[in-house]
């Protein structure tokens, strides 16, 4: 079940990991991967050949949950001509123009959608951790060779 239907968490912001098609990996690599520290992995999906496909990842001392999706496609190649565009324009540096090189190649994403679990009792405070998503990144991007993306930054991550 996605996060998105669970009133205990509200969407926060998307973060992507764009990568090779060839590089995908597989459903009980990325599951294994997740499972580390205080994260608890569920819903995990593969296609018929074991690929990854989408999971849901918690953090409950982060206050904080992922979706993980998979796209591949035309999408994906729009997306990766319009980060090509806008960090072109950006002073980058060298190990940021090595993982432009990298995104130049990508043909495939992942989609992490960041929620924040909120308090049931209707309270304003935030206690949002971005801990678990910037782990949930690293080792995705590390498993496929990808490069991650923060869109509201702006910024290579990983």
């Amino acid at each position: 079940m996605s996060l998105f239907g669970n009133d205990r968490y509200k969407w926060r912001e998307t973060y992507f990991v764009l990568f090779r098609q060839e590089d995908h990996p597989s459903a009980e690599a990325v599951a294994r991967a997740l499972e580390t520290g205080h994260n608890k992995v569920t819903n995990v999906n593969a296609d018929t050949e074991g690929r990854f496909e989408s999971a849901t990842v918690q953090s409950s001392e982060d206050f904080s949950g992922m979706d993980v999706t998979f796209v591949a496609g035309e999408e994906v190649r729009d997306h990766v001509r319009e980060l090509l565009k806008e960090f072109v324009k950006q002073t980058l540096t060298s190990e940021d123009a090595e993982k432009l090189n990298v995104l130049g190649e990508c043909d495939s994403r992942f989609d992490i959608f960041h929620f924040e679990e909120v308090d049931s009792g209707g309270g304003e405070e935030e206690y949002l951790d971005p801990g678990a998503l910037l782990l949930v990144i690293e080792q995705i991007a590390h498993l496929c060779r990808g490069v991650g993306i923060d869109p509201q930054s702006g910024s290579l991550l990983s």
